[in-house]
């Protein structure tokens, strides 16, 4: 090998695959798999049957067949349905589906022109367990199709999702304030939570594309009063998210300070994607609490959420 005398793009200047594959791997940044969380998912057929449906999507696939072979870019536009084989009696059977590249430069004999390179294959009798392609061949993995004996129908919930995002999309945010005024005194014992009343909470835009986030709330610091207060401390987000509570117990009676946080990962319903919600903590006593939680002018908090791109 030698380096490749004309850089893309160079006007008049011919350059091979190969080169335009090595673009491919670089802008990649030599990563591979699907390029957005809803690309290429499989699922069952609009009606189940002997089989399952690719959506559309694109994707950057690894070659493998030499050091240099770089890395191909593929796009499924519409719907493609894959057939699978029926189990026997006997025994269940775990398939592969993979999104396959076979470039006769480096293997098989596909002629480009009239032949597919890029398709999807089934490979039969894998691991039950298996999340990778069991040889070397150039692809990537999409689903694993869990069979049991005696099926023909295959349906999603035989359907493990192994799709990887080549380059996952991540937004980080942070919110720093304090409340201008103390809020009204939490002092329940029955686990029912309430809001600081003046605390608003932050509303975040969640990006279209989020799977998942990362939320942490630090609070700096809790005004415990009265009497040895025992409760929860937790978060929302938007209308159906609650964030896991962590443990308030406090065993003193004079006005006193705590810091303490609340953090969770959660999933993003898609009613969430690209739409404003509040996240805001909240507390509550349990029981054989007899004492006081609030905030105030002196307390600080300081919200952080990451939002993550994953397969979905």
């Amino acid at each position: 090998m030698a380096l490749f005398p004309r850089p893309i793009l160079v006007n008049g200047a011919t350059h091979s695959a190969q080169q335009f594959r090595m673009m491919v791997r670089d802008l990649a940044a030599d990563a591979e798999g699907i390029t957005r969380g809803t690309d290429l998912k499989v699922t069952q057929r609009s009606t189940p049957g002997a089989g399952v449906t690719v959506g559309d999507g694109s994707a950057v696939v690894k070659g493998r067949a030499n050091a240099f072979q770089g890395h191909y870019s593929a796009c499924n536009i519409g719907s493609v349905n894959v057939d699978i084989a029926a189990t026997g009696a006997g025994s269940g059977r775990s398939d592969m589906v993979i999104l396959r590249i076979e470039d006769p430069e480096y293997e098989g004999s596909i002629d480009p022109v009239t032949g597919e390179v890029a398709y999807f294959q089934v490979i039969s009798n894998v691991s039950s367990a298996a999340t990778t392609i069991p040889d070397a061949r150039t692809g990537i993995p999409l689903a694993r199709i869990d069979i049991p004996a005696s099926t023909s129908t295959i349906t999603n919930a035989m359907i493990t999702d192994l799709r990887q995002v080549a380059n996952p999309r991540r937004r980080r945010e942070q919110f720093v304030h304090s409340p201008a005024t103390t809020s009204t005194s939490i002092n329940n014992a029955n686990g029912s939570y309430a809001y600081f009343s003046t605390e608003a909470g932050w509303n975040v835009t969640v990006p279209t594309w989020a799977s998942k986030a990362i939320i942490s709330i630090d609070i700096a610091q809790l005004k415990y009063s009265v009497a040895q207060f025992i409760g929860l401390l937790r978060a929302t987000f938007g209308a159906s998210i609650s964030l896991q509570p962590v443990i308030l117990d406090d065993n003193q009676t004079a006005i006193r300070r705590v810091t303490t946080f609340v953090s969770d990962t959660v999933t993003i319903p898609d009613a969430y994607r690209g739409a404003s919600q509040l996240l805001r903590p909240q507390a509550t006593g349990t029981t054989g609490n007899t004492g006081t939680v609030a905030v105030d002018a002196s307390t600080t908090f300081r919200y952080d959420i990451e939002f993550i791109e994953a397969p979905r």
